[in-house]
This record gives C-alpha cells, sequence and structure tokens, in this order.
C-alpha cells in the first residue's frame, strides 16, 4: 500500500533493523544505557541545547514540558491551531493542570502584540502566564520564519517558550537553516524522530540542563521511565544522522504532487504553500459524506490509503521516505479518477 495518511507510517531502514537487534543496552532509569545516553547527548548536540531526553512520544514529550515549566493552575500561551490544542487531548489540563489561552495563527506566526497582550501576572482574577508554546514546522504545512519566531520570543518577555519542533528537521530543511537556529529561538524543544524519520517510537526534550533533570523526574511520574530502552534510541541515532539527509526529497515529491492536483479542475491547493511534505487541498464536493468516502475508496482500490478530509472538503497528503517517484506518479492517476464529480 502507498500510505499518505501521515509521515508517522513509515517503518524502520533496514540498517535501523540491525542497530536494534545489535544494540548495547543497560536499564535507563538507572542512567545506564549507553545508546540511550548517546542518542540524548546528541540531540542536545545537533540542537544547541544542555542536554535532552528520551521520550515515547511527541504528545508526551510537549506534555512533559508543560508539566516541567508550569505551575499547577498558571497558563499557556499558544497557537489555536497548533498540536497542543488540537490533537493531544486536552492532556495539558489533565497532567500539567494548566490553562490554554490560543490566539489564532494558521500560518504558525503568533503577533507579538496579542502575545503581548494576553500576558498576565496573577491576581485575585487572573491565572498568571507561565510559558509560551510556538511550533516549527507548524501543523498545517508552513516553515515558521526564524525572524517571526524572534519577534514572538521578544514577546513572550521574561516568560520561558517552548518550542514543538515535531517536524524541526523539515522545517530547516525549507528554511535553509541549521535545526539549531530554530532551537535557538526556545528554551526547551521537542522533536519527533518517527515523524518522517523512519525510527518505530520516540521524541526528544531538549533544554537547558537542569530543565532536563527535573523532566527526568516528571519523565518518571508520567510512567515515562524506560528500562532497556536502547533498542529504540538505536533506530533514533539513525533518524538524525542519515535519514534526515532525505528530506529534502520528501518536499520536492510534495511540491511535484502538489502541481498535479492543482491541475485537477475543482482542487483548490496552493503548491507554492506546500512549504515541507505535507499537502493541503480541498474540493468542495467532498463536504458531502458519500462523496467523501466515495474518493476514500478509490483510493483504495489504487492502492492507497489516505485520510477522510474534514468537513470542509480539506484532504492532507503526506510524502515521506517510502513514497518515491513511482509513487508520486500513481497517486497522480489515482487522483484523476477520485476527484472526478
Amino acid at each position: 500500500m502507498i500510505d499518505l495518511r501521515s509521515d508517522t507510517v513509515t517503518k524502520p531502514t533496514e540498517a535501523m533493523r540491525k542497530a536494534m537487534a545489535q544494540a548495547e543496552v543497560g536499564d535507563d532509569v538507572y542512567g545506564d544505557d549507553p545508546t540511550i545516553n548517546e542518542l540524548e547527548r546528541y540531540a542536545a548536540e545537533l540542537l544547541g541545547k544542555e542536554a535532552a531526553l528520551f521520550t515515547p512520544s511527541g504528545t508526551f514529550g510537549n506534555q512533559l514540558a508543560l508539566f516541567t515549566w508550569c505551575a499547577p493552575g498558571t497558563e499557556v500561551i499558544l497557537g489555536e491551531e497548533c498540536h497542543i490544542i488540537q490533537h493531544e487531548a486536552g492532556a495539558a489540563s489533565v497532567i500539567a493542570g494548566v490553562q490554554t489561552r490560543p490566539i489564532p495563527a494558521s500560518d504558525g506566526v503568533l503577533p507579538a502584540a496579542k502575545i503581548r497582550e494576553r500576558l498576565r501576572r496573577r491576581d485575585l482574577h487572573a491565572p498568571a502566564t507561565s510559558l509560551v508554546c510556538l511550533e516549527n514546522a507548524h501543523s498545517l504545512g508552513r516553515a515558521v520564519p526564524i525572524t517571526a519566531m524572534a519577534e514572538m520570543r521578544a514577546a513572550a518577555q521574561d516568560i520561558p517558550v517552548h518550542l514543538d519542533g515535531a517536524r524541526i528537521f523539515n522545517a530547516a530543511v525549507a528554511l535553509g537553516v541549521a535545526p539549531r537556529d530554530i532551537a535557538a529561538q526556545a528554551d526547551s524543544v521537542m522533536f519527533c524522530l518517527s515523524k518522517g524519520l523512519c525510527a518505530p517510537v520516540g521524541s526528544m526534550l531538549a533544554g537547558p540542563a537542569e530543565f532536563i533533570r527535573t523532566a527526568r523526574l516528571k519523565r518518571k511520574i508520567m510512567g515515562g521511565g524506560m528500562r532497556q530502552a536502547g533498542i529504540l534510541a538505536a533506530a533514533g541515532i539513525l533518524a538524525l544522522t542519515e535519514q534526515t539527509k532525505s528530506l529534502a526529497e520528501d518536499h520536492i515529491r510534495a511540491q511535484r504532487l502538489a502541481r498535479n492536483l492543482a491541475d485537477l479542475p475543482g482542487i483548490s491547493v496552493k503548491p507554492e504553500e506546500t512549504e515541507i511534505n505535507m499537502v493541503f487541498f480541498t474540493f468542495p464536493p467532498a463536504r458531502n459524506p458519500e462523496t467523501a468516502a466515495r474518493i476514500v475508496k478509490i483510493f483504495a482500490d489504487w492502492g492507497i490509503l489516505i485520510n477522510s478530509p474534514d468537513e470542509n472538503g480539506l484532504f492532507r497528503f503526506v510524502t515521506h521516505f517510502w513514497i518515491k517517484d513511482g509513487e508520486i506518479q500513481t497517486v497522480s492517476e489515482a487522483a484523476a479518477e477520485a476527484f472526478t464529480v
């Protein structure tokens, strides 16, 4: 099957499977798993941070950051469309016990003035702002410019800034900068090893050494203390040293697919806005559930897995390491059939 549902569907490469089988391991809770230790050291170095910590998932990493930075009953400022708001099951209120205060930011840029006007100090009626969260690459497929990130960080003033950098390497490729240049605009950063990088499990949380020491304790509280996790870390190391090299090809194929879709009548897509490996496009007839189901079935008949559109007929196709030129051609041919009213 050609799987366009997400870049989380990437399976480990053969090199990863061999490295996992041969990984030197220890008990990570005791801090003596050498492969985990190397992954954490390398991840911190790559992002220009003092330390890093392996977590089971991106949601876990983001929520661990909130749990570590924020006191219960405080408030977090973030984008209305970001992953923490839209796709983490309301965890901020459950785990960190914080209130979220979102700002509309469909391109991932929170206007500096909007951040400043939402900063609050605790009084009889208001919670104190404890954290500002940014996202790059943004969940809607945009790479946020460094200059915009710098403005957002400055607007946060003395409040810590956390970056959901699940796809930070995609953003770095799209912007033509080093990942550490993006990470420098935040105090802590989470990034995924399993989104487009083929690692089977895991994300990293990086930041100041004292922050990571506290996060390690709180990871244990959340049930994230793992034992011989070096088996997973071995794949994570290859994700960072090898798989990041092919992200530019994923972007090129996404842009090619966007251009092919733009040629089909009834589809609205802006190829110039396909900045990373995600193609977002609308097909208004798919607002009808029966039409949407028919489209999904036609793709399935072609051996292609896609997600159903949202209520506005918005689709998301995601390229990744296992989507090559031949797959893009097949998807384009299937689309010509599926998006015929």
